[in-house]
């Protein structure tokens, strides 16, 4: 049933609980010194450890011992027993971490229910970071353009490498899902999974909710940094990182050790860094706002995620998944998007990026029918909007402006945003818009509308070397 560690320097007490806790079904191991008992837990760390103070021929008591563990596998519950019991020790070992105190002489079947709710709060704990991590792991990376497929075979190659990744790109990108999909195909996916918002955190409480501290009256209070222990730790706009807390997080990353707030022991992890940043760093880092030293530690592999801009073409497929988990979630309508519809999402500003397409749908599936298909007329329309007669009421701009101005801008307005709904596909564009491909061609040159390469997609701009010739 259980692997459970007794260490009691007296022989006696030990092979007595040990017989007890095999007749239950469960598999005791015996410690009588501080020595043996620290080789059974590196070797293997237990599932319950059964703790005396005061071990004769010791280099560490039960105090010592009960703190190392706490440190390095604080997962373990950890029952107290001691002949010379008193309230002060009591309240110092429950301080420190242990599950419970009992006094010896102790009635077995008083410690058998410690025991057995000792091991069953451990087993609820694991079930219940298992259950946290199964929603990690069901993040999804969902696209199909070739800025998409750029980021996803980037985001393949460092999942199985311990490298430090940089993500790089807009708020509301995705960058915490290209960091969770990362953990939940690494040899760490069944660990922790942290993350460390840099600009939510005070800058006065950043040092201590990190490292956790040690207080005489609470004792040890883990941060964020020995809870990530065995598995990522993913910091959400690194730029954001108080001066001070920069260096000592440099220290931790060429150390793996650290020591808490009011603290004196050091406390040894194993943690793969994954970060992010929607600045730039390298212009942080010369204006002295980021240290130079931590910037190039974090991004030994650098990745950047595209903006919605950069990846229209994925817009249907994301809006449809939307659709499902809100459906899913929150018991929204399960409602179709028309087509029209999803052109126009496909050619919408998304400075929100996908966070803002998702807050899009979202309100959609809350004001709207619960069972037609999501029409054009529902969405967004902040920069042209129809009157009651069928007419459209131009942007200030566009009305002043002579009859073959006016055209030509709304040409090139309308076939750049056309061609990067189709993510530069020209073919596709001509199709939609019903002219000849040689025909969009000869109008793209005359438009000043050329496309190119940015994050592994074809971009449409205007090239403004031949605008400013003419």
């Amino acid at each position: 049933m259980g692997d459970i560690l007794i260490v009691d320097d007296e022989r006696d007490i030990r092979e007595l609980i040990g017989d007890i806790l095999r007749d239950e079904g469960h598999t005791p191991r015996l410690a009588g010194t501080s020595d043996a008992a620290m080789a059974e837990i590196n070797k293997e760390p237990p599932e319950l450890l059964i703790l005396d103070i005061w071990l004769k021929d010791s280099q560490m008591d039960g105090i010592d011992i009960l703190k190392t563990v706490k440190r390095d596998n604080p997962e373990v519950p950890i029952v107290i027993i001691s002949g010379h019991g008193n309230i002060e020790i009591a309240v110092a070992a429950i301080k420190q971490g242990a599950y419970d105190f009992i006094e010896k002489p102790f009635n077995i079947d008083q410690l058998m229910v410690v025991i057995t709710r000792a091991m069953e709060a451990s087993r609820l704990r694991r079930e219940n970071i298992a259950l946290k991590r199964q929603d990690v792991q069901s993040a999804e990376m969902l696209g199909a353009s070739a800025a998409f497929k750029t980021l996803k075979s980037q985001l393949d190659k460092v999942t199985a490498s311990n490298g430090r990744v940089m993500l790089t790109g807009p708020a509301g990108a995705g960058k915490e899902t290209a960091a969770r999909f990362v953990h939940a195909g690494s040899p760490r996916a069944q660990a922790p999974f942290v993350t460390v918002s840099s600009a939510s955190i005070a800058p006065e409480r950043m040092e201590e909710v990190l490292f956790g501290r040690e207080t005489p009256e609470r004792g040890v209070e883990s941060g964020l940094l020995e809870q990530a222990h065995g598995g990522f730790l993913y910091f959400d706009e690194v730029a954001d990182m108080p001066s001070g807390t920069q260096s000592k997080i440099l220290r931790v990353l060429t150390d793996q050790q650290f020591t808490r707030v009011g603290g004196v022991d050091k406390v040894r992890v194993d943690i793969r860094v994954i970060s992010s940043t929607n600045r730039d760093l390298e212009a942080e880092v010369a204006a002295g706002r980021f240290r130079q030293e931590l910037y190039h530690r974090l991004n030994v592999v650098p990745v950047s995620v595209p903006s919605l801009e950069e990846r229209r073409e994925d817009i249907p497929m994301l809006a449809e998944h939307f659709v499902a988990v809100l459906n899913r979630e929150q018991g929204l309508p399960l409602r179709p998007i028309s087509e029209e519809a999803q052109a126009l999402l496909q050619t919408m500003p998304w400075p929100g990026n996908v966070r803002q397409l998702k807050n899009v749908i979202e309100r959609v599936l809350i004001l709207g029918p619960e069972r037609e298909a999501i029409t054009a007329e529902e969405l967004p329309q902040p920069e042209q909007k129809s009157e009651g007669d069928g007419r459209m009421v131009l942007a200030g701009g566009l009305a002043t402006l002579p009859l073959r101005e006016a055209r030509e801008m709304f040409e090139r307005e309308y076939l750049l945003t056309q061609i990067n709904r189709f993510g530069g596909n020209i073919s596709r564009t001509a199709s939609f818009v019903g002219m000849e491909r040689s025909a969009l061609h000869r109008k793209l040159k005359s438009l000043n509308v050329v496309t190119s390469n940015k994050s592994g997609a074809r971009i449409a701009h205007v090239d403004g070397e031949a605008e400013a010739a003419e």
